[in-house]
């Protein structure tokens, strides 16, 4: 007796990339204050991550670019769209957005990036009203995430800095 062993396509995505792809294949990154959004449409098996590093950006180009929270919304409709199922029929999944420096003072005038990041994710969702199922964001430290197609399943792996308070 046999069993059919299916070969499952690794995919590493780095800042800034965009995958949408189907069972059996498994999406992973390493985020730090960036962002990864999965999501996954349970009937058909099918779904994406990204890794967007900043909320938006001003618009020079026509071409959407991962690397930005609204824009990879916006490739996600695009390709649920292409897969002729509706990006309410997904599931969210949220992670990343860790503080990397938190001993640090900031002076700056755009603030927090990890926060902002956190926020647009939070945003995209309740704007495009997408199934909100699952988050684990915030904190300090990096985290590496592997996405399942097959199951929608999402394994992190967070290790938070230390602080001497």
């Amino acid at each position: 007796m046999s069993a059919a062993i299916r070969e499952v396509a690794e995919v590493y995505l780095a800042p800034g990339e965009f995958r949408f792809a189907t069972c059996p294949t498994r999406l992973r990154t390493i985020l730090g204050s960036c962002v990864a959004i999965t999501l996954w449409h349970p009937e058909r098996r099918i779904g994406g991550m990204c890794h967007f590093m900043l909320p938006s950006r001003v618009r020079c180009s026509t071409a959407l670019n991962g690397l930005y929270a609204d824009e990879a919304i916006e490739l996600f409709i695009l390709q649920a769209r292409a897969h002729r199922t509706e990006p309410e029929d997904y599931q969210l999944k949220l992670f990343g957005g860790g503080e990397m420096f938190p001993e640090l003072q900031r002076h700056v005038p755009y603030g927090d990036v990890a926060r902002l990041n956190v926020n647009a994710a939070l945003e995209m969702a309740a704007l495009y009203r997408l199934d909100l199922i699952a988050q684990d964001m915030g904190s300090t430290g990096h985290r590496s995430i592997i996405f399942d197609l097959c199951s929608g399943d999402v394994w992190v792996r967070h290790q938070p800095i230390r602080t001497r308070h």
